[in-house]
């Protein structure tokens, strides 16, 4: 009767074990590949799943979640033979757990091994500068290289970025002075560009100031003749007027003529540069009577 018991009790312990070793539970994130007797047969995927004890194990545990790779820093050679240290960060997937389990062995190392190679390929054929300058197209080379190469193991790389990249120090100083030098150099030809612009606009400013200072000159010059124009007329209307008066015999007409010559006479005398005193004769009853006979003149063509 004990021996039936113990027997019962095994068993039951047995089918426990059994069962407990043959349930699995997957995390989130994760695939595992099953294996029987070595052989792969089917993946498990994220929650509760089942194997055969002692007959099926677990063979790979893939994390099929984004995950960052880092790169060690490495010395590269460029085309102009100039000696840099790069350092690069993987971003990757595992899209086939299958092909990534089984295609490659280590695969972050070998993955690790083929971005360095590739990042030596694609700087090493490049100049310094267009290292430095062209961050962006050497990322998106090395991750169409690089993707291309993972393809077979189940994997998508996602990006790849070059985090640095580092000259040495003595190349590092040169570049600062050729810098410094074009610096300099853009300083200089945009002063000179300034003062030409300078230049130009005060040479703008005179050139219109000359043309209004000429317009100027020239619209005074034309009220001036206009203003001789009309004067001329008028002394040749007076003179008509004198001439008619003297042709008819009024004798005023000839005292105003003989005024009017008289006042000029002593108008210029008296503007000359060298007379200081004019000392001269007059006979003021025959300007006041002329003047006065000017005055008549006046009257007699208001009334006609």
């Amino acid at each position: 009767m004990f021996g039936i018991e113990m027997t019962v009790v095994v068993v039951a312990v047995f089918v426990a074990v059994f069962i407990f070793t043959g349930i699995k539970m997957v995390p989130q994130g994760y695939q595992w590949t099953v294996e029987r007797f070595g052989k792969y047969t089917h993946t498990l995927s994220p929650g509760l799943g089942f194997i055969i004890p002692f007959i099926d194990s677990i063979g790979r545990k893939q994390n099929v979640m984004e995950q960052v790779l880092d790169i060690p820093p490495q010395e590269v050679i460029s085309s102009d033979n100039a000696m840099v240290t790069t350092d690069a960060v993987c971003f990757f997937q595992v899209l086939d757990s299958v092909k990534a389990s089984y295609e490659v062995n280590d695969l972050p190392r070998a993955m690790q091994n083929l971005v360095m190679t590739n990042i030596r390929a694609v700087l090493g054929s490049m100049e310094l500068d267009a290292m430095l300058s062209n961050r962006d197209s050497i990322n998106a080379s090395l991750l169409g290289k690089v993707d291309e190469a993972t393809d077979p193991w189940g994997v998508k790389i996602t990006r790849i970025e070059i985090r640095d990249i580092s000259p040495p120090l003595d190349l590092v100083e040169s570049m600062g002075n050729q810098m410094k030098a074009e610096r300099d150099k853009r300083a200089s030809i945009l002063t000179a560009e300034g003062e030409r612009q300078a230049a130009i606009e005060v040479a703008e400013g005179e050139k219109r100031s000359a043309i209004l200072k000429a317009e100027g000159a020239r619209e005074a010059a034309f009220k001036e003749a206009e203003a001789r124009e009309r004067l001329a007329e008028a002394e040749a209307r007076a003179t008509e007027m004198v001439s008619k008066a003297i042709s008819e015999g009024n004798p005023q007409a000839l005292n105003y003529f003989v005024a009017q010559k008289y006042i000029e006479a002593l108008g210029e005398i008296g503007s000359a540069e060298n007379s200081k005193v004019v000392m001269m004769p007059l006979e003021a009853s025959g300007v006041i009577g002329s003047v006065a006979g000017i005055n008549d003149l006046l009257k007699e063509m208001k009334q006609s």
